[in-house]
């Protein structure tokens, strides 16, 4: 089992893994594994070990994006036509 890192070193990080997003986010991390696995968050995977790693500051402005989208009303589909499209 793994220590969690300290916000100041997430902040401090140019990646993050998943955990780390939730705790930057609120989001629920089965939220944001649905989403890695609907193609919504890109993310770099790391041969050694396998794990995802998600580039923390673009990662997290497209989590709230994607959070305002929803909270607009917008379908799961609809939400990944306007990413798509930049909206």
């Amino acid at each position: 089992m793994s220590r969690q890192r300290s916000m100041e070193a997430i902040l401090a990080s140019e990646y993050v893994s998943i955990g780390e997003l939730t705790r930057l986010t609120g989001a629920r991390y089965s939220t944001l594994k649905f989403y890695t696995e609907e193609g919504m968050l890109p993310f770099e995977q790391a041969e050694e070990n396998l794990t995802r790693r998600y580039l923390r500051e673009a990662t997290v402005e497209l989590i709230f994006r994607i959070k305002q989208l929803k909270a607009d009303g917008l379908s799961i589909p609809q939400i990944k036509e306007a990413l798509k499209e930049g909206r």
